[in-house]
């Protein structure tokens, strides 16, 4: 009987991913994801030849998607909320459906600023924060709006990374307007 194909890659990176989300990037090692998965480390040396290698591949397809999102709302900002929340809740929807998509990996990282500085991501990460909070805030406005974006997006990132994807997917519509409320509030706040 033939062997079935694997995919030895992909399977290497969903162990490590788990590993990394149980126990946190640095203390995992590249040994428990090949005794995970009953391979050598040199197999899995042949796939990624660093840790670094291994999260590179992991974040990639976060970094397009934050990428994607950016350029499809553009660089200016959509009006305050209450002048078109339509725009912000559309944005911040579609944050969270990112959050949802990738709260395994964001669990992986999020308490480990070391892991992503080993992979150069740290400006990419502040960059795509920078991003999102001017297209919800918009640039000039204070401290206020400021906070209600930075509290929006916290929000919703924590509930996609805290609840079970189900769970948080049966509640979007509750966080969105969460998140945007937060939003609101900061908009109408002066400096």
């Amino acid at each position: 009987m033939p062997r079935a194909r694997r995919d030895t890659g992909a399977e290497i990176q969903a162990a490590a991913l788990d590993l990394f989300a149980r126990k946190g990037f640095e203390k995992t090692s590249l040994r428990e994801v090949a005794e995970r998965l009953g391979i050598t480390k040199a197999a899995l040396y042949y796939h990624f030849p660093s840790k670094s290698d291994l999260l590179r591949s992991l974040v990639e397809p976060l970094c397009q998607d934050m990428g994607d999102l950016l350029a499809r709302y553009g660089e200016e900002p959509r009006g305050a909320p209450g002048e078109g929340s339509g725009r912000a809740r559309e944005l911040l929807g579609d944050y969270f459906d990112l959050c949802v998509r990738h709260s395994t990996l964001l669990v992986a990282v999020l308490d480990d600023v070391g892991a992503l500085a080993d992979i150069g991501l740290i400006d990419d990460v502040l960059s795509w924060r920078r991003g999102l909070d001017r297209l919800l805030a918009g640039p000039g406005h204070g401290v206020p709006p400021r906070m209600g974006a930075v509290i929006a997006l916290g929000g919703i990132r924590e509930v996609c990374v805290t609840l079970p994807a189900e769970e948080a997917l049966a509640y979007r519509e509750h966080a969105l307007d969460s998140a945007l409320a937060a939003l609101v509030s900061g908009m109408s706040q002066k400096d």
